[in-house]
């Protein structure tokens, strides 16, 4: 079941469809130096936007296009033009603007509001908080926050560690042997993101992230052993919050009718949350040392971002070994 404010795409995973505003206050009250200067009975409202607005027109009365759905802010700008109207002027721009069922409003900058704004927004409900950060420090520091909270999720089965820098998303059907592989894995050096259940967030085009649920974050179950606390027993080398997807290994139970890739020239792929990711077979039998194989995997992709392909070499060399003997028969049978 989805939690109050989500909504489910079997495709797109799940989309955070409302935050509120005391979600907001308190995870940003720290961070950005939040304080609640009016409207208190309001924390409750719903920003269901991720976007940012400064609402300069619509406090010098222009409203046709006002973007009141999204968190407003008041810089130095907006207050100071406030500031130097009248007392009628300025209570009867900040009603138009209040008339409308904004989430909230942050004023930057450490300026202190007029009285008419904080009066209106406490009798609108409407949350008022105050911060010392700059517009701009505080657009970029809030938007990330925002991008992150409303950033498409899913929920995939599998195991996520990290291999020489590379995140291995392993996966295959219940009691294959992923969680096995990946302790191995941390035994050998690497760092275990998640297992069992692997959160997966779309942070940004093309960028996928992998972390676990924190209920069960660094903890492994292994058949046979039970419960492993990966932190209290590698220590933190053997682990890490958060790493980006880069990789699928999907174990296989070997058949010998199936045709596995043996050369590496077609890779498949899979999409999670629209991007595209690698995919690579990888059948499973008993003696079989995988942990290796999986090291070989990262240092391949590595190889690739580096422009070196085994595959493609050894296509070149082939090719270039035909064309030679091709020559080489021709003047073979040249007798003139």
């Amino acid at each position: 079941m989805n939690e109050p404010g989500e909504k489910e795409n079997p495709k797109a995973g799940r989309v955070l469809d409302f935050i509120e505003v005391k979600q907001l206050f308190e995870d940003n009250e720290e961070r950005l130096g939040f304080t609640l200067l009016a409207g208190s009975e309001g924390m409750k409202r719903q920003i269901a936007v991720k976007h940012v607005h400064r609402p300069g027109l619509a406090l010098a009365g222009y409203i046709e296009l006002f973007s009141y759905e999204r968190i407003q802010i008041l810089g130095n700008t907006e207050i100071f033009y406030l500031r130097g109207l009248d007392d009628d002027a300025r209570l009867n721009s900040i009603k138009k603007v209040m008339k409308f069922d904004m989430p909230c409003l942050i004023i930057t900058n450490g300026n202190q509001p007029p009285v008419e704004l904080l009066v209106q927004a406490s009798e609108h409900n409407v949350p008022v908080m105050g911060t010392n950060l700059s517009t701009t420090d505080l657009n970029h520091l809030l938007s990330d926050y925002l991008d992150d909270q409303f950033a498409p999720t899913i929920s995939v089965h599998g195991s996520l560690v990290d291999v020489y820098g590379t995140g291995m998303l392993f996966t295959g059907r219940s009691g294959i042997g992923k969680s096995e592989i990946a302790l191995d894995l941390v035994e050998r050096g690497h760092r275990l993101v998640a297992d069992d259940r692997v959160r997966i967030d779309k942070k940004a085009e093309g960028v996928l992230i992998g972390t676990a649920p924190e209920i069960s974050r660094h903890i492994m179950e292994v058949r046979g052993v039970g419960l492993i606390d990966v932190k209290r027993m590698f220590g933190v080398r053997g682990i890490r919050v958060q790493k980006r997807v880069e990789v699928e290994v999907h174990l296989e139970e070997w058949d010998e009718s199936y045709e596995w890739e043996r050369i590496g020239l077609d890779y498949e792929s899979t999409h999670y949350l629209g991007v595209e990711v690698p995919l690579l077979r990888l059948p499973i039998f008993p003696g079989k040392n995988i942990s290796m194989i999986a090291e070989v995997i990262a240092l391949q992709i590595h190889l690739r971002v580096y422009g070196m392909n085994p595959a493609e070499e050894m296509q070149r060399r082939m090719n270039e070994e035909m064309n030679r003997r091709r020559v080489k028969n021709y003047l073979i049978r040249d007798f003139e």
